[in-house]
């Protein structure tokens, strides 16, 4: 069976990888020979510097998912390359690093940063952030979105993903702009904007007022996106939102995703990445699929309600 999936010049050998900030730095697993069968880890989110991230509390539990509000704490660029880098180069898979910055001049320091470095194998600019001229994030403006794919791509020595948000009224507009200024993938779908209240306090239960929902009741929204955006697009799209079976991820796969990201779920079954690879390996035996290219994209058409 012939799993691997091309992103640009990248080579995965197979299309299952973790969704960023699922997984942390790796170094609970950095050593596991299991971690080794997965296409892909793609950790925590980088800012150029060092970031506390929200105030507590960060994480409440819904129904069917969670909302986080962590604010991308991490350690900044120079520490990551330094100290969680060499732990995730020793796994011997590809390193897909996401990226954040606040300005288009924080996006290029932070590519020459990992162009100067080895064992990054491509990108993931993470677009949920604020587009500063006209208050909203950059993936919710295929302008800014096309501006810094555009830059990230004339300064990257690697592959270039866009990872978009899901609070837009037309996701497909995003990820023609990003392909049009040579993104090799993107990533869909990022969390959506939710709250808790505490009705005792009448307060928001987050520290941060708002957050990002995630797990099983996105994913059939996020379906629905990536489906109507594998019908735009040719470029790979990496598939993400609610994923916790093989069920799950064989329909993300047949609604035209080339690769799945299982990310809420880690928290839950750590193993889920790695079962859920052993159930499409099993699905393709047991439907006599030799190359998974066959099932990506390949739903049927039936007419379409809205």
């Amino acid at each position: 069976m012939n799993l691997s999936i091309q992103i640009g010049n990248l080579k995965l050998k197979n299309p299952v990888t973790v969704a960023s900030g699922t997984f942390g730095h790796a170094e609970e697993y950095y050593d596991s020979e299991e971690v080794k069968k997965l296409g892909a880890i793609v950790p925590k989110t980088v800012t150029l510097h060092a970031r506390e991230g929200n105030p507590p509390p960060r994480i409440i539990e819904t129904a069917s998912g969670m909302i986080n509000a962590i604010g991308i704490e991490n350690p900044g660029a120079d520490v990551f390359i330094k100290e969680k880098l060499p732990f995730l180069r020793k796994i011997g898979v590809p390193v897909i690093v996401s990226i954040l910055g606040h300005t288009d001049e924080e996006f290029t320091a932070l590519i020459r940063k990992f162009n100067a470095t080895h064992g990054v194998s491509a990108l993931e600019l993470n677009l949920s952030c604020p587009n500063l001229k006209n208050k909203t994030l950059v993936a919710q403006d295929p302008e800014a979105t096309f501006r810094i794919m555009k830059m990230a791509k004339t300064v990257s020595n690697v592959p270039v993903i866009a990872k978009l948000s899901p609070n837009v009224t037309d996701i497909t507009s995003i990820a023609l702009a990003a392909e049009s200024a040579g993104a090799d993938a993107v990533s869909l779908v990022n969390t959506f904007v939710a709250m808790a209240i505490d009705i005792k306090t009448r307060t928001s239960i987050l520290g941060n007022i708002t957050g990002g929902l995630s797990g099983p009741a996105i994913k059939p929204i996020a379906l629905s996106m990536v489906y109507q955006t594998a019908k735009k697009i040719r470029i790979p799209i990496i598939a993400m939102g609610g994923i916790a079976t093989t069920k799950d991820a064989l329909e993300f796969l047949i609604a035209g995703a080339s690769v799945v990201a299982v990310g809420t779920f880690n928290f839950v079954n750590p193993r889920a990445p790695l079962e859920i690879l052993n159930g499409i390996k099993e699905y393709m035996r047991e439907h006599k699929v030799k190359n998974i290219k066959e099932i990506i994209g390949s739903i049927g058409h039936k007419h379409e309600t809205r």
